[in-house]
């Protein structure tokens, strides 16, 4: 099924690519609320004028490719465009993840020492917390709380 790609805007100026079935699909995703911007989440959300470029990159390159950028964007419509999709990778992932909150440095420590299995999880550490896990050999990444907006749909 080939997809239609359009250029997006959010009311913060925040530029990103949407997929959909049909200009239609688009309006009623739009309508009911489910179109959102990858950055900050906002629902007010307009096309902006853009070459066609249909996604049938599925029929050619393997699945875990990703589609070029379209052409004749400019470089800070690719740039934005690159943006959106490594905030939807990094949203993903954090979605994947188990959230054990305040628990966070300890439940670290007892994976990392064997005492429970291994699994991806995410929380909040103080500062400290974080220095004292670096020093034991436990690494760990602090993301701003922006990108955790709940559990996968």
């Amino acid at each position: 099924m080939a997809l239609k790609v359009f250029d997006l805007q959010c009311e913060h100026g925040h530029v990103f690519e949407g997929w959909f079935a049909s200009h239609d699909d688009y309006d009623t995703q739009r309508a009911r609320g489910l179109v959102a911007c990858p950055m900050c989440d906002s629902k007010e959300i307009a096309k902006r004028l853009s070459a066609p470029h249909l996604n049938v990159s599925h029929l050619h390159a393997p699945e875990s490719a990703s589609p070029a950028p379209a052409a004749g964007m400019d470089e800070k419509a690719v740039m934005a465009a690159l943006q959106a999709r490594v905030m939807r990778q990094v949203r993903e992932l954090v979605r994947s993840t188990e959230n054990v909150g305040a628990r966070f440095a300890q439940e670290a420590r007892r994976i990392h020492e064997g005492e429970v299995d291994e699994r991806p999880i995410r929380g909040t550490a103080t500062q400290q917390e974080r220095a004292e896990l670096a020093e034991d050999g436990i690494e760990v990444l602090a993301l701003p709380a922006f990108l955790d907006d709940g559990p996968l749909q």
